[in-house]
């Protein structure tokens, strides 16, 4: 390299054309007051992309702009940030000597090929509680490349019970920002792994925002929020996870938008076969037969179809292996209409938890309606449950977060390494039985990927709109907020930019639905019009 070419990079913050911050993805960065972050980066390979036009050291505005031009998103590490702490991307980085020694073990489990995926993988986590801080652990401890923990929360004394990467600091961390709190003692579990912080609001980021991240895990988090995170992971192509702990109770959700894995396993008298289809959910794309020594090994590769949290936490009905059985129907926890309620309850309330009176009234309707709306018996929403349930709202208790925290990060080492069957789609754990179910809750129309065109998801709603009742079934901003592509997607109680259009005024520039087709007829008396009894299978 050229000894020339290096001096410009040092002098960048300084430069005319970084005079106002480069806004990479709704973040709003700041070089030149950063100026050691350019210290922390690859100077060759930053001058590399620079001189190869793949980074344009430009200006772009959040409403007017483009955004930064970048080689492969997929294994971008998270833009510039306001601290300076995430460093210029890189390209993906082999396995060294070091790595296989120290993660000998998970390597003998999955293989070198899903070690790389890995230790490349950049993963965020969005508000920083007890349950963040055991996801964060476990994956740090597996090796990922590197955690973004976003949180502009401050450290509270209630945090100090549950957070134990805030025990070290302790009555002296109250009042810090949460996320730069727990960084420090993050980093000291596993210096490989880079951990970065971002002290903002997730109400304040863009939809690209979340495209330099390969998984994106919010926790602790209300409805809407959980709502709008996914629709901009789902534009950007992202996975997504949702998770909550109330006391002895949780949940976590997986939107993958479309999955693929991996399944090796002794070849059996009945062969599997491509394209067969084994749930709504799942289907085998490939399968591909080998010899290893006396045994014929056979790999097949399966696809799973996931759909967004705003229709599988509200509309989605339990999958049909349940609503045929009345004894499966008994079994399921009552803790999934209650955490449906308390979400609708949210949505109502404006964000707060049931505190009074008429609160636990209120919720106690919501959850009867939704224990029915699910075909769930009566009897198995007992009162004691209820209040049960009531009495652990807003705590949090260390080995429920450790159970869901474990459960949740290891599902996201499967899914990067594509080399297990991942959650599909909700798991509710409850503390007092010490179950956590898993349940495919999904709506009536297309998965996976067909929830990303404004047309498809206008037509699906308006499949549905054209049905009976029950009227709960009717999506509305959840299905269309799927499609909103526009960088200026904002969140609830964030202030836009001058021209920034609000997610309501993006929905209503939405093309309208395409009209219906209009009903066959008869030419030569060949053909006749589609009938109802004609079109029952």
């Amino acid at each position: 390299m050229n000894p020339q070419q290096s001096e410009p990079l040092q002098s960048q913050g300084q430069d005319p054309q970084l005079a106002q911050p480069v806004r990479a993805n709704g973040n709003v960065p700041a070089l030149d007051q950063s100026p050691h972050l350019l210290q922390q980066a690859n100077a060759e390979a930053m001058a590399a992309l620079v001189a190869s036009g793949q980074v344009q050291l430009q200006d772009p505005s959040f409403s007017g702009g483009m955004p930064m031009p970048m080689p492969d998103a997929s294994y971008l590490v998270p833009a510039i940030m306001d601290n300076g702490n995430a460093p210029i991307p890189i390209p993906p980085k082999l396995v060294s000597a070091d790595d296989v020694a120290l993660y000998d073990r998970q390597i003998r489990l999955w293989g070198m090929a899903a070690q790389q995926k890995i230790q490349n993988a950049h993963i965020l986590l969005i508000t920083m509680r007890g349950l963040a801080h055991e996801i964060a652990k476990n994956l740090v401890l597996a090796g990922v490349g590197s955690v973004t923990l976003l949180d502009g929360s401050p450290v509270t004394e209630a945090d100090l019970g549950c957070q134990f990467f805030l025990s070290e600091g302790g009555e002296s961390l109250v009042g810090q920002n949460r996320a730069q709190a727990a960084s420090h003692a993050l980093r000291k579990l596993n210096p490989r792994v880079q951990v970065h912080v971002d002290p903002d609001s997730v109400t304040v980021k863009g939809a690209s925002y979340f495209a330099a991240f390969d998984v994106v895990i919010a926790t602790d988090m209300g409805p809407e929020a959980f709502h709008l995170i996914n629709t901009a992971t789902r534009v950007n192509g992202r996975p997504f996870y949702a998770a909550g702990t109330h006391g002895m109770y949780g949940f976590i959700f997986s939107d993958l938008i479309e999955h693929d894995f991996v399944i090796e396993r002794d070849a059996g008298n009945v062969a599997s076969t491509p394209h067969q289809q084994e749930s709504r959910t799942r289907s085998v794309i490939a399968v591909k037969t080998t010899r290893s020594g006396n045994k014929t090994v056979e790999s097949v590769t399966k696809r799973e179809l996931y759909s967004t949290w705003g229709l599988a936490s509200d509309v989605a009905s339990l999958p049909p292996e349940y609503t045929t059985s009345k004894r499966r129907l008994r079994s399921v926890t009552p803790a999934l209409s209650c955490l449906r309620a308390l979400w609708e309850f949210n949505r109502q309330q404006g964000g707060r938890l049931p505190s009074n009176r008429d609160d636990l009234k209120l919720f106690t309707q919501i959850a009867t309606q939704k224990h029915k709306a699910l075909s769930l018996p009566s009897e198995t929403l007992r009162p004691e449950f209820l209040r049960a349930f009531l009495q652990n709202l807003g705590s949090e208790i260390a080995p429920v977060t450790a159970i869901l925290g474990g459960q949740l990060a290891q599902d996201v080492i499967n899914v990067l390494g594509q080399s297990q069957q991942p959650i599909q789609n909700t798991v509710i754990f409850d503390g007092t039985t010490m179950q956590a179910p898993m349940y495919a809750l999904h709506p009536e129309f297309d998965l996976g990927k067909g929830l990303l065109s404004v047309p498809v998801a206008a037509a699906a709603a308006t499949n549905v709109l054209a049905q009976p009742p029950p009227p709960p079934m009717v999506p509305d901003v959840n299905m269309f907020g799927t499609a909103a592509a526009a960088d200026t997607i904002m969140f609830a109680g964030a202030v836009p930019p001058a021209g920034a259009l609000s997610v309501q005024q993006q929905l209503q520039q939405l093309p309208p639905p395409p009209p219906p087709p209009p009903p066959s007829q008869p030419d030569d008396g060949s053909s006749a019009p589609l009938t109802e009894s004609t079109s029952t299978s």
